[in-house]
């Protein structure tokens, strides 16, 4: 596959959008790493911060590491959290066909909750991203443990407070970061170079380097 291809996950529930974006090494999962990204409720594939998840995975791309984007297939406020997990996991064993032994999961607001959970029910995901999450669905974060998980909010976010990330860290069990970023709206546009940093550090540090 070349980078960012199109792809249909076809299920019992209806087909599942994504894009699919190669690692610059070996076959289309490289080395068995992946990353996958989900949106908000309103789903796409551009993600927070002004199109934040296209420079994400070219900067994986560039270590190694294969990404997936989730488009999920109900577009609403509010969103079901269980029918978005279901489009999560479709992608999970979609990168797993593929090879993918290891994949880091990041999601944001709605997104946020579909991640903790999708990260709980598999087995393949090595570690959990939110930005901005919501709290609803996202209650048995604390099940993750010991696979770590980043929380990064913005602390003029007022469509979702920057509380949403703290209490889920208050939650969560072993090996968790919380950052909580000045000046920063939902969207995390004002701090988007420190996301991208702040995501890559992280995902090095799960993932490893290649």
């Amino acid at each position: 596959m070349t980078s960012d291809e199109p792809i249909e996950i076809a299920g019992e529930r209806g087909v599942v959008a994504g894009r699919f974006t190669s690692s610059r090494t070996g076959g289309p999962a490289g080395d068995g790493r992946a990353v996958l990204l989900v949106g908000g409720a309103d789903g796409g594939f551009e993600g927070p911060a002004e199109a934040l998840y296209p420079t994400l995975v070219e900067d994986f791309a560039a270590r190694g590491i294969a990404s997936l984007r989730v488009d999920f297939r109900l577009h609403r406020f509010p969103n079901d959290v269980e029918e978005g997990v279901h489009d999560l996991l479709a992608g999970i064993e979609w990168l797993e066909a593929r090879g993918a032994r290891r994949i880091v999961l990041v999601g944001h607001s709605f997104g946020g909750a579909v991640v903790i959970e999708g990260g709980v029910r598999s087995s393949t995901v090595a570690g959990v991203v939110t930005l901005a999450t919501q709290t609803a669905g996202a209650q048995r974060v604390d099940l993750l443990s010991p696979r770590p998980i980043l929380l990064i909010h913005g602390r003029d976010d007022t469509r979702l407070s920057p509380r949403c990330s703290e209490m889920l860290h208050e939650a969560a069990g072993e090996s968790k970061q919380l950052a909580i970023l000045d000046g920063a709206t939902h969207s995390l546009r004002q701090a988007r170079e420190d996301v991208r940093t702040r995501v890559l550090t992280w995902v090095d540090e799960v993932l490893g380097t290649s």
